[in-house]
């Protein structure tokens, strides 16, 4: 990443995550209280996710991969000890275990709101890929090819080219122009167990996150990208909160 587009990064992160979270202050007790009166316990989340990739290697044939991993903050979504019994699984649309206001939160993606002080603390961008659990990634780093690539040299973040173009697991939106190519980039070998896998959307959002991070080569790129993904987030939020 060049030194200048890293230091205007940096600048609208602390410029964006500070008004973040001075704009949504009023609403975070309204959260933690609807969360609490439904689902009585912690209103926050906090969670492992893997940051910037820090090296990639083979050794005898095992794929090692390190990445920067931090503390992630979320407002809860699920019932209390969600992975108890099920261990770490990422969750579908439907998932049991996400409450009533939990759906809600994930699908106006209010439930992010407290990343904007990961954001001011200097473990998150505003705008990045979406950071996943270091268990998961690695094993989908295994299904597919250069999926780890999306986090080199970049941070994760709140919003991103993938967030604002697809659903909340990374599903294909019908009507999409990428879906009109679905049937050739998910599901490579046409395995019939495998449709609608996980990996299916994540190789779609790796197309995304591709790109993004191939704008962060040149400033002006950049600073288009960064700001059209900023100013089309609150649109996307609105509309998924209307279900459009």
């Amino acid at each position: 990443m060049l030194r200048s587009v890293r230091i205007a990064k940096r600048a609208i992160d602390i410029a964006v995550g500070g008004l973040g979270l001075v704009l949504t202050a009023p609403l975070m007790p309204i959260i933690a209280a609807a969360i609490y009166i439904e689902s009585p316990g912690p209103v926050l989340f906090r969670q492992r996710r893997a940051g910037s990739l820090r090296s990639a290697s083979t050794h005898n044939g095992k794929r090692e991969l390190k990445f920067d991993e931090f503390e992630m903050h979320k407002f809860r979504t699920m019932i209390v000890d969600a992975e108890a019994k099920t261990g770490v699984v990422v969750a579908g649309s439907d998932d049991p275990r996400i409450t009533r206001v939990g759906k809600f939160l994930r699908k106006s993606r209010l439930d992010e709101l407290p990343q904007f002080w990961d954001v001011l603390r200097g473990k998150m961008s505003i705008v990045g890929p979406r950071p996943e659990r270091p268990e998961l990634l690695r094993d989908l780093s295994y299904a597919i090819p250069l999926f780890e690539e999306r986090m080199r040299d970049v941070k994760p973040g709140i919003t991103g080219l993938a967030q604002i173009s697809l659903g909340y697991t990374g599903s294909i939106p019908e009507g999409s122009e990428i879906g009109k190519l679905a049937a050739t980039l998910q599901n490579p070998w046409q395995l019939e167990e495998t449709k609608g896998s996980l990996a299916d959307d994540m190789r779609i959002k790796l197309l995304y996150d591709l790109a993004y991070t191939a704008s962060l080569e040149r400033f002006d790129t950049f600073l288009r990208t960064e700001l059209g993904i900023i100013f089309k987030t609150p649109l996307v939020m609105l509309k998924m909160t209307q279900g459009r």
